[in-house]
């Protein structure tokens, strides 16, 4: 009996609608030596990830190619622009917002990306079925089920870290036992699959990592 294969997600499109964003997959990590994702991301008018955070072994680079969007990273402000680019290194807290009326659109890069696509995946599979908060975290029980399970992908900046394992441990145990999963394998494909914009591709080299120096 033959396995099905998992879908190439490139060019594949997952929404968040309560956090604005809107994500195609210009890189699949799986098939990358170093597991690296691309995407193009589109955040709307208001649109920002949903809690300051970080990560605590992934590299995160960003190139603004339309709009505009604030970071936060450590402890400075920057606001940028179009042919503006940021890095986040591991460990470091950071925080991103859209600025302004005009959709933003940035291409970025995480390293390594193949976690990173489940949870974020998972996240945006959750909001779009109604099941996050108003800010687009996952319920009390899944996300500390999520949080506990992902840990080395991602750790939201508030509240402090004792304070999320005294809290988190026994809410996982509990949303395990009622079925809850980190990840959901059914968030992880999208039906919606697009050509990806030649803008964003002319950004990916040809190792299928962000340009470090975009033209």
């Amino acid at each position: 009996m033959s396995v099905a294969q998992p879908r190439d997600r490139r060019g594949q499109v997952f929404a968040n609608p309560v956090t604005g964003e809107r994500a195609v997959v210009l890189t699949d990590p799986r098939d990358h030596p170093d597991r690296v994702l691309v995407s193009h991301l589109y955040v709307t008018a208001g649109g920002r990830v949903a809690a300051a955070h970080r990560h605590p072994t992934i590299t995160e680079r960003f190139h603004v190619i339309a709009g505009r969007v604030g970071f936060l990273i450590g402890e400075e402000r920057r606001e940028l622009g179009p042919g503006e680019a940021a890095e986040v290194l591991p460990g470091t807290l950071h925080d991103w917002w859209q600025v302004g009326d005009e959709t933003a659109e940035v291409v970025v890069e995480v390293t390594p990306g193949d976690r990173f696509v489940e949870m974020v995946g998972t996240f945006f599979g959750l909001a779009r079925d109604g099941r996050s908060d108003a800010k687009g975290l996952p319920r009390p029980l899944q996300l500390a089920v999520s949080a506990r399970g992902y840990r080395d992908v991602m750790q939201i900046a508030s509240p402090p870290a004792a304070i999320q394992t005294l809290i988190f441990v026994p809410l996982a145990a509990l949303g395990r036992a009622r079925g809850l999963q980190p990840s959901y394998e059914r968030y992880l494909e999208s039906d919606e699959v697009v050509d990806p914009d030649p803008r964003a591709l002319a950004l990916v080299d040809d190792d299928g990592r962000l340009r470090s120096d975009p033209a």
